[in-house]
């Protein structure tokens, strides 16, 4: 890891340093329980608990929890709809739990100290492999090979698909890669440059500190707007892979 010290503060790459907390090995592989997997763990607890809480009395009037619960439930139930239509119904309870789980792994990384789980492209690309490796399977079943369509594009003239299909499949194939790679640059990216400006603000003298004080209050509003953005992003683009599977060139 590169060892980028700003004016004698932290590295502002520790912060993505995966630590052992238990350590494991199985028929010669690492299999430790890290401080990313206790975050995972520590989300998923954090969503079962507030779900249940939110909607264990299911008032007609819904209190300020259940209302947040409801309001993210039609939030991503819209999301479905509007890409997928009718036949998205049996695919929100999947996708609801992509959305809440990213979001909540991106908001425990703002916590000062904490560790931001979808920083690491293993994290990100894992969970874009399991987004495209469902929504081929969903096209295969729903469609056979006649899936196959979906690489030759209506209405491109037959001289032109030597050179259309070609890229149709590798736009396909590459589908997971850029996925996870939005998500887990843009993590890594804003967490940076906070750690780095926030490095600025102690380092400097009093009379120097308020522009990188200022620019670390600001940044870090717009890396809870960014974080937020980057599980919607995930969601409504999982939405549209299951759109193509579902409906191909229909929609």
């Amino acid at each position: 890891m590169v060892n980028l010290v700003v004016a004698g503060a932290a590295d502002p790459m520790a912060q993505f340093a995966i630590k052992r907390i238990i350590p494991l090995e199985l028929f010669g592989y690492d299999i430790s329980f890290t401080n990313s997997s206790l975050f995972m763990v520590l989300a998923l607890v954090l969503i079962s608990v507030y779900l249940i809480a939110a909607m264990n009395s299911r008032a007609l009037v819904p209190g300020r929890l259940q209302s947040t619960a409801e309001s993210t439930y039609e939030f991503v139930a819209g999301i479905v709809r509007e890409n997928l239509g009718e036949d998205g119904k049996k695919f929100f309870p999947w996708v609801f739990t992509i959305f809440i789980f990213i979001l909540t792994l991106n908001m425990l990384g703002m916590i000062p100290g904490s560790f931001t789980v979808t920083s690491h492209i293993i994290v990100t690309f894992a969970l874009a492999a399991m987004v495209w490796v469902v929504a081929t399977i969903v096209g295969f079943v729903r469609h056979g090979t006649h899936y196959l369509k979906l690489f030759v594009p209506d209405g491109v003239p037959i001289w032109l698909m030597p050179l259309i299909v070609p890229i149709e499949i590798v736009s396909y194939l590459i589908r997971p890669i850029s996925l996870s790679v939005r998500l887990f640059a843009n993590m890594m990216a804003g967490h940076t440059m906070l750690k780095v400006f926030a490095g600025f603000a102690v380092s400097l003298p009093f009379v120097a500190k308020a522009l990188p004080v200022l620019f670390t209050a600001a940044f870090t509003g717009l890396e809870f707007l960014v974080s937020f953005l980057q599980a919607f992003i995930f969601t409504v683009l999982t939405c549209i892979y299951l759109n193509d599977a579902v409906h191909m060139h229909d929609h």
